[in-house]
């Protein structure tokens, strides 16, 4: 399966089940393993179970293939080899913890997300956080 289409898929799949902070990094330069990196929040563990079982669903309708699936059984953190695409799905605060971001954020992928959905670019969460400093240093 094409690396686009696949990425697509995976992104469809998380969105059609309200997946949270999506995000999706080119690792061709870093990995000779797998070509994406997708990152998506749940919003409990049962969530991110479902979020990684539809991953998994929505793969295998398309055609693609799934290696394997780990971490179903806490769903702390769900991951999904999907062969060319490495999906995370994670609780938000193992998310924060683990910041995989920062170890494969380099460059990340243009697609169209619907921003309900999407992980805001760093300079867009970088004013979120120094606004909510000065609206908490206005309230002291």
């Amino acid at each position: 399966m094409d690396i686009r289409k696949l990425q697509r898929t995976i992104v469809d799949a998380l969105i059609d089940l309200k997946g949270k902070d999506i995000v999706v990094y080119n690792t061709e330069k870093l990995s000779d393993q797998f070509a994406r990196v997708v990152i998506a929040s749940g919003t409990s563990n049962r969530h991110t179970v479902a979020l990684a079982e539809n991953v998994k669903e929505m793969v295998k309708k398309a055609g693609g293939e799934v290696v394997s699936m780990e971490g179903r059984e806490t769903g702390e953190w769900v991951l999904v080899d999907c062969g060319a695409a490495i999906v995370h799905v994670m609780q938000p605060q193992i998310r924060d913890y683990y910041n995989l971001e920062e170890l494969w954020g380099a460059k990340r992928v243009n697609m169209k997300i619907d921003p309900e959905y999407a992980l805001p670019s760093r300079s867009l969460r970088a004013k979120a956080a120094a606004a909510a400093a000065a609206g908490s240093n206005a309230e002291e």
